[in-house]
């Protein structure tokens, strides 16, 4: 108790000269300034968490699938080989072509829809369009080309083949170009928010 009180004692006789010194100037801003950098430091979103999270839905949306395509292939809309006025596909050929030509398509039309969401949005300019409008035409006339040999020679590996090597170009190109753009836009807003930051 005899230091608290000589403590106080030394405080209250040197109240004034404590209360006369005010801080240097630009100390008030300074410091809020600090204090906004560590609030938005707490706001930041962890990129790794992100990631983790969006690995593990597309490992159940793919486990999903792959148990909805072993438990019910027929109800896929995937070409049937009692159906006469389908044109002729790798389901035709085997189920296990049929699962891996399912999982093609899928994931071609899970591409195509994020395209299609861009350009709803009017993040896709006209001349993107054009030139992904043209890549599909090429994709679809060497396709229905492919159809015809594989209807022509349906137990040929050579054009079964080709017809992998079609879904994997497709595949392929779609998902480089749905990447850039995702990374033009992931640069695009970090730069929004950079401006806004200054």
């Amino acid at each position: 108790m005899e230091k608290r009180d000589d403590i106080e004692k030394l405080i209250l006789d040197n109240i004034e000269t404590l209360n006369d010194n005010e801080p240097m100037e630009g100390h008030f801003a300074r410091f809020e300034a600090k204090l906004n950098a560590q609030h938005k430091k707490k706001r930041t979103i962890n990129l790794n968490i992100i990631l983790k999270v969006a690995a593990a839905v597309v490992f159940v949306f793919l486990a999903t699938n792959q148990a909805f395509i072993y438990f019910s292939p027929d109800n896929q809309g995937i070409f049937n080989s009692k159906t006469k006025s389908a044109s002729l596909t790798l389901a035709s050929v085997s189920p296990e072509y049929q699962e891996v030509e399912y999982y093609y398509t899928s994931s071609i039309n899970t591409g195509m829809e994020q395209w299609n969401k861009w350009i709803e949005e009017g993040l896709i300019s006209e001349d993107e369009q054009t030139m992904m409008n043209n890549e599909l035409a090429e994709f679809e006339t060497l396709y229905q080309n492919l159809q015809k040999d594989l209807a022509a020679n349906p137990n040929d590996e050579r054009v079964i083949n080709a017809m992998l090597e079609y879904y994997q170009a497709k595949l392929s190109v779609i998902n480089i170009i749905i990447t850039k753009l995702e990374e033009v836009q992931q640069k695009t807003q970090e730069f929004e928010q950079e401006t806004t930051a200054i």
